[in-house]
């Protein structure tokens, strides 16, 4: 009977950490629901901060993926088609937070160009 319960126990058990998503430390997590829209909407205020001051006036088209990492602050990395006066390119944007010090950092490489941008 107690050998039963063990078998069925270790049988859940396998299934259930064989369903469940790997988890890395460190590592970038793909952002999805509420986190998704939030890292849209930081996307977006980004890139109008940019727009206003010395940066590229860019806007999203369509954020194809968003991922997290946790790298002495947040390191948020986006694949996206960004339009510039009608022209659209696929690009990749990094925004780079460390909340604690009031500091960002934004990184974005296109498809053709030759050198990632940062400001």
């Amino acid at each position: 009977m107690i050998g039963s319960k063990l078998f069925y126990f270790t049988i859940f058990a396998v299934v259930c950490v064989s369903l469940s998503q790997p988890v890395r430390v460190g590592g970038p997590r793909e952002l999805q629901g509420n986190d998704l829209r939030e890292a849209i909407d930081n996307l977006d205020a980004v890139l109008a901060k940019l727009a206003t001051g010395d940066g590229p006036s860019y806007r999203a088209v369509k954020v194809t993926k968003v991922t997290v990492q946790v790298v002495a602050g947040s390191l948020h990395t986006y694949t996206v088609e960004l339009d510039k006066s009608g022209a659209s390119k696929q690009c990749t944007v990094e925004i780079w937070s460390q909340a604690w010090l009031d500091r960002t950092s934004t990184t974005i490489k296109c498809e053709g160009d030759d050198m990632a941008t940062t400001w």
